[in-house]
């Protein structure tokens, strides 16, 4: 009787810790699906990403001195080849003011069969035709929108500004006007910039990213 009871009494314990570890690990993965918030850490600073210069960077190995302003971006996408042509202007106003630019395509579906647009080569591609590398910007594969998930980045372009200590000061589009760069009224990035370099809080912190919805593929 005395064994049975002490069976029984493992039996529970044993239930009750695995129900313990799924309550843990589900919470865990909510936390971690979350979407960024002004104020959040930089996540997956040494996460290893393939770059196309030609080797795999972490982000922490291409650290601005005062920050980073990643972009969540590709090659084909309307909206950013209409913003396209403001990336020179905002990594030379970038780097003048100590930001790295880091470019981030986290379209995973369209590097698979059929559709190839963002892959690996493409990138390279467009990188040589855009000049990124040139202008100091860094263009990463985010492998299976790793990237992205941790981040919430909905659509390219999608903008994070983060300061020197990798807190997250700004998000969302560019500018407001991603038709016409002559008739842009705010320019969301550039100003949240001059306000961090300074040491000033950042008046506008969010807008609504407008763009291409990144093409994840469905697990």
């Amino acid at each position: 009787m005395t064994r049975l009871l002490t069976l029984a009494i493992l039996f529970t314990s044993i239930l009750t810790s695995n129900a313990f570890a799924q309550m843990v690990n589900r919470d865990n993965t909510n936390e971690q699906n979350k979407p960024l918030k002004v104020g959040s850490e930089m996540p997956m600073l040494s996460h290893q990403m393939q770059s196309t210069i030609g080797k795999s960077l972490t982000l922490e190995s291409i650290a601005g001195k005062n920050g980073y302003v990643v972009i969540f971006s590709c090659n084909a996408c309307p909206f950013v080849v209409a913003w396209e042509d403001r990336y020179q202007s905002v990594a030379s106003f970038a780097s003048e003011l100590g930001f790295q630019v880091v470019l981030v395509n986290s379209n995973e579906a369209k590097r698979a069969e059929d559709v190839q647009v963002d892959n690996f080569s493409a990138m390279v591609d467009h990188d040589k035709e855009k000049g990124y590398t040139e202008m100091g910007i860094y263009y990463l594969l985010d492998k299976n929108s790793v990237l992205a998930d941790i981040y919430g980045a909905k659509v390219t372009p999608h903008v994070y500004l983060f300061d020197r200590n990798g807190v997250l000061q700004y998000i969302g589009a560019i500018d407001d006007n991603y038709k016409d760069a002559s008739q842009v009224k705010a320019s969301y990035l550039l100003d949240a910039m001059l306000a961090v370099h300074a040491g000033e809080p950042v008046k506008v912190t969010s807008t609504d990213a407008i763009g291409c919805s990144i093409k994840r593929i469905k697990k």
